[in-house]
């Protein structure tokens, strides 16, 4: 399911010969992990969802992240869903390769992708769907709802925040089965499409967070950006691509979809 994207524009196409085409960060081998960072506590994320899909065998395997925002809904990208799988979400998960008693099994009853949603093009935006699940959560100590953001709020340069997920440790790099975070602070709309950095290619409706050694990779797709906002964690973006040079390519950030700047359409849906 991985995936390099096409540009359909001519300004793109343009940008696509001087700058890396996005990459997306999902992954069928349940192989790989966030870049640097450290293994998180278990359950200290306990919005994180591990998305799985049925394949050979009826065994389920991951492939992306998400987050879980109320208790028969998820939120991810839409990349990670716009493929006819059987679905299942995995909350209260920590290592994939053990039962440790807290994970709790949902199916996904149906898929919403963004109306505008193109898999032709990352660089169009609009990367991210809402699952509906089978059947409600349950709410417990490791397993919580995670916090969406006011429509519109835009958080200011070097915001504190963290990717979680169980992506590459690096770019083909070694594995990790346990959930990672890392700390990625956000680069500011101006800095990041600036000339040198994604230029034109991150929209209004991106977030860019990181840039340096720590970064998403494939298999976060669809996970959360958890920011810090006045003392409590907010679930910022949803793990859309890094660059094709690599996963933690210097001045090209992990880029996120804005979660703020999709509040109604996901009222809308969820109703």
């Amino acid at each position: 399911m991985l995936r390099f994207l096409l540009f359909t524009s001519l300004a793109a196409l343009v940008l696509a010969e001087l700058e890396p085409q996005p990459r997306y960060l999902e992954d069928d081998s349940a192989e790989e992990r966030v870049v640097g960072g450290e293994v998180a506590r278990a359950n200290s994320w306990p919005w994180q969802i591990s998305l799985q899909y049925m394949g050979s065998g009826n065994n389920y395997y991951h492939t992306c992240g998400g987050t879980l925002i109320r208790r028969g809904w998820v939120m991810t990208a839409a990349h990670c869903v716009d493929s006819r799988r059987t679905w299942r979400v995995v909350v209260g998960e920590h290592n994939l390769n053990s039962q440790e008693g807290r994970e709790q099994y949902m199916g996904v009853s149906q898929v919403y992708l963004h109306p505008r949603w193109n898999s032709a093009s990352v660089a169009g935006g609009y990367d991210i769907a809402l699952l509906r699940l089978s059947s409600e959560v349950t709410l417990n100590n490791y397993v919580q709802l995670g916090a969406l953001p006011p429509s519109g709020q835009v958080l200011s340069h070097n915001n504190p925040c963290y990717i979680t997920g169980w992506g590459r440790t690096a770019t083909g790099g070694q594995l990790s089965a346990q959930l990672k975070q890392a700390y990625l602070p956000v680069v500011d709309h101006r800095t990041c499409s600036s000339s040198g950095w994604w230029g034109s290619t991150v929209k209004d409706t991106m977030v860019c967070a990181g840039g340096g050694s720590e970064s998403g990779c494939q298999g976060d797709s669809g996970g959360p950006l958890n920011c810090s906002v006045d003392g409590r964690w907010v679930v910022h973006g949803v793990t859309s691509f890094v660059s094709s040079y690599g996963c933690n390519y210097p001045k090209k950030p992990t880029v996120f979809t804005r979660a703020s700047a999709y509040i109604s359409w996901m009222n809308g849906i969820m109703g």
